[in-house]
């Protein structure tokens, strides 16, 4: 199973290390945590949170999470992004990205994310 990913803030994080589990706002008022797939990272921190130096990038692994995790379409675009109805443990958390802004406020997938290519054959 491929993993997921999660834009938090550092603040966030530095909150839930103490509890060992991440409870963001989401999950109070909407009653999920919004993940993405690796190729819909951008989009959504394009689009949520443009601009923003202070984040970064959980890289989780699925099978680690107790709470549903489900595939839902979003109400204005042409895709499924995966939900997570429950807390996010930090157990299930790969690695932590730094994942700052650009100098126009947008955002790029962090280099170490990036496909490598295949090993050159003789």
């Amino acid at each position: 199973m491929d993993p997921i990913y999660h834009i938090t803030t550092r603040q966030d994080l530095d909150a839930a290390q103490a509890h060992g589990v991440l409870r963001p706002a989401s999950l109070r008022q909407e009653g999920f945590i919004h993940c993405s797939h690796l190729q819909q990272v951008t989009f959504a921190a394009n689009r949520f949170f443009q601009g923003q130096s202070d984040l970064v990038l959980l890289e989780i692994n699925p099978a680690q999470l107790s709470a549903p995790l489900i595939e839902e379409r979003a109400t204005d675009v042409e895709d499924s992004f995966p939900h997570l109805y429950g807390e996010l443990p930090l157990t299930a958390v790969i690695r932590t990205l730094d994942f700052p802004c650009e100098d126009d406020g947008t955002f790029e997938l962090p280099a170490r994310l990036l496909p490598q290519d295949p090993p050159i054959s003789r």
